[in-house]
């Protein structure tokens, strides 16, 4: 595997772990505002609603980070390469 290869692979790496952090962080904090809020809404019927715009939330935004993931390992070679010919390039042109 050649060094642009490998640079490309923990670039991705990274976004696949920083990507599955934000998951982890969205699903922790929606949970636990809806868990601390839950006694102070007084209607059946509002509470259906905040657990249903509550549970949008979590799918849709999961779904587009899980999107944007799976774009990004389809198209790693041009977005990471390009990521790193652009860094290689200021690096160079600072020194």
């Amino acid at each position: 595997m050649s060094d642009l290869q490998q640079r490309i692979e923990a670039l991705y790496r990274s976004d696949v772990r920083g990507s599955v952090l934000l998951i982890v962080c969205l699903w922790a904090t929606i949970l636990f505002v809806l868990v601390m809020t839950w006694p102070y809404i007084p209607h059946g019927g509002i509470k259906l609603v905040v657990a249903v715009a509550a549970a949008a939330v979590l799918i849709f935004n999961t779904a587009a980070i899980l999107a944007m993931v799976n774009h990004y390992k389809e198209d790693k070679d041009f977005i990471y390469g390009l990521d790193i010919k652009n860094a290689d390039a200021y690096r160079n042109r600072k020194s």
